[in-house]
């Protein structure tokens, strides 16, 4: 039987805090093309350059291109980089597109409706959120909303973000990420004084509000540690913070982890903090991929009523939720947990048995799977 031609179209070629379009490109079946580059791709991981496998492939563009230079430049019409993608699509044969963020579907809307492909739509976070992005794509979304097939979405804010955008609901599908297996596997056997966080160094994720909470912390436990990997714009500010406040022995900010290493911190960690808050310029998360994985592997989470975060943290029961901004409750409930261990350990238990139930990678797969 002849795998289905999917096509899984992306900005970025590769970004290691995009998990949840690794996933995808790794778990989901059929013959898939994975389609870079830009809003509108510009490569294809199995054939190369579109461009180039526009002109290869392209039996009317080798005929004229044998024609004198400059009856060929009055007579073809300049390609553009949406003709070289309607190309590739038409000529592969692809059935289904799915479109990871909504801008990249807005740009390829037309095309897909064109060539009667299947569009599906996956929202993940600023492009459901920032107000530059959803002023510049705000007739581009409705037209999409109106020939997608369907729109996927990460979180019930999200869903409510998008039907507000004006997408019909029977359109909208809830489908939360799922962290992979090796999750499930870590055994917390040494629990140590020590808070892990991950994530890119963005205004979205605060990282210098969990920074100023841990400060508050180290007054009661000047034992404690705190680690939060990743990379971005804020990370030297971040780090700057940490030497002003006199924290480098007691804050550590290594940049990206590896999941390896990720793991590994997780295996001793007391419990995983995250300050998410809305940006000023309106970016927001979808559903934190890093606090699913860190439930997985056992661990309480303490963060924020923010976005999708309390979609699968339950205050008092997986973790801790305060509210964006307050970083004195932040610090109380850090200092709970480590004052009472078997606290941190039973939340922990209850995270990895909620995440085992509700929201697993075969589950998400499963979801995206059944609509290709």
């Amino acid at each position: 039987m002849m795998k289905k031609k999917i096509a899984i179209v992306s900005p970025n070629k590769n970004i290691y805090s995009e998990s949840f379009i690794e996933a995808h490109k790794n778990f989901l079946i059929g013959e898939k093309h994975y389609l870079y580059g830009d809003l509108i791709p510009g490569f294809s991981d199995l054939k190369g350059s579109l461009k180039q496998y526009y002109f290869r492939n392209n039996s009317k563009e080798k005929i004229a291109k044998l024609l004198p230079v400059f009856i060929y430049n009055r007579i073809i019409k300049p390609k553009k980089e949406i003709d070289y993608l309607r190309f590739y699509l038409k000529n592969e044969r692809i059935k289904s597109v799915l479109a990871e963020y909504g801008t990249t579907g807005a740009k390829i809307a037309a095309v897909c409706e064109e060539l009667n492909i299947d569009l599906i739509v996956h929202f993940h976070g600023y492009d459901a959120s920032k107000y530059e992005v959803l002023e510049a794509n705000e007739n581009a979304y409705r037209i999409m909303f109106n020939t997608a097939k369907t729109i996927i979405v990460v979180s019930d804010k999200m869903f409510e973000q998008i039907k507000g955008l004006g997408c019909p609901p029977k359109k909208i599908i809830k489908n939360t990420y799922g962290p992979r297996n090796e999750f499930f596997s870590i055994e917390r056997t040494n629990v140590q004084k020590h808070f892990i966080g991950l994530g890119r160094f963005v205004d979205k994720k605060a990282p210098y509000y969990t920074i100023l909470a841990f400060r508050e912390v180290l007054k009661e436990h000047p034992e404690a540690k705190l680690t939060i990997g990743g990379d971005g714009p804020l990370l030297n500010s971040c780090r700057n913070l940490v030497r002003f406040l006199d924290m480098e022995s007691s804050v550590l900010l290594p940049g990206v982890l590896l999941r390896e290493n990720f793991i590994d911190l997780l295996t001793d960690s007391i419990a995983f903090v995250q300050h998410s808050i809305i940006a000023e310029d309106g970016d927001m998360e979808g559903t934190p991929v890093a606090i699913l994985e860190a439930s997985a592997a056992g661990l309480p989470v303490i963060a924020t009523y923010h976005a999708g975060i309390p979609d699968v943290i339950e205050h008092g029961k997986h973790g801790f939720l305060v509210s964006e901004h307050d970083i004195e409750s932040m610090a109380k409930y850090m200092n709970q947990l480590l004052d009472d261990i078997e606290m941190s350990k039973k939340m922990g238990s209850n995270a990895r048995t909620n995440i085992l139930e509700n929201y697993t990678i075969e589950r998400h797969i499963k979801v995206i799977q059944d609509l290709l």
